[in-house]
């Protein structure tokens, strides 16, 4: 095959690769602060490939899972999770896993901040803390004990159920609160990509950790947001 032919094609793939990009319709939400800046709690490194990498992944396959539905293309991820259970079967495992990353995730790097800066439960947030948990501490308690409790992969959340009250649960793999008619407030992932190159097996540090860099101004909204 001719040099020319070769280069032509290539840029016809580059091209092609190019509006498949635009036209995605899930894409990965950037940091909403630098690589370093949960240090030291969270190290950059581990930041860099959690974002950059692992969700990033779960983007680009939800896109897969959808691409031969125009309309399932429309809709949000939530509203996907939410009606999982109307989807074509041949895809439901896919969004479940995929979309359930991607929403988890997207959820994940907004509830974090640079330790001393997330401020603390306020307003009705914290009111319904101290009427379901008794204190913020004991929330936190609570949030160590069901994260540590996870086998394998999976996550720890705060939640609003369906009768809009606070829950604390866990949940396998890549599995949202919303499959279980819960609106998520925070969660915590306790998959091994999310502290391992910093804490290797210790995943209680890990957990003490990440307590020190919850922005509990934005949970605090949220709440007012889902709870309203």
């Amino acid at each position: 095959m001719e040099r020319r032919t070769l280069l032509k094609l290539a840029a016809f793939s580059a091209a092609a690769q190019a509006v498949q990009a635009a036209e995605a319709p899930y894409t990965l939400p950037d940091l909403p602060y630098a690589y370093d800046a949960l240090e030291p709690y969270i190290d950059a490194e581990t930041m860099r490939i959690h974002h950059d990498k692992h969700h990033r992944a779960y983007v680009d396959n939800l896109n897969k899972a959808v691409a031969a539905d125009a309309a399932l293309s429309k809709w949000t991820v939530e509203e996907l999770l939410l009606r999982l259970d109307t989807l074509p079967a041949a895809i439901r495992t896919a969004v479940r896993n995929q979309g359930g990353g991607h929403a988890n995730h997207a959820l994940f790097w907004q509830t974090l901040c640079p330790a001393g800066k997330g401020g603390k439960p306020e307003g009705a947030f914290a009111a319904a803390i101290g009427n379901t948990f008794g204190s913020q501490a004991k929330l936190e308690e609570q949030l160590r004990t069901a994260a540590a409790g996870v086998f394998g992969s999976g996550w720890a959340w705060l939640a609003l159920d369906s009768a809009g009250k606070l829950t604390i649960g866990a949940a396998p793999n890549q599995d949202s609160p919303l499959l279980a008619g819960h609106r998520p407030l925070m969660g915590i992932d306790v998959w091994e990509h999310a502290y391992y190159l910093k804490y290797q097996n210790r995943r209680a540090d890990y957990l003490a950790a990440i307590l020190h860099i919850i922005n509990w101004d934005f949970v605090s909204r949220r709440y007012s947001q889902l709870a309203g």
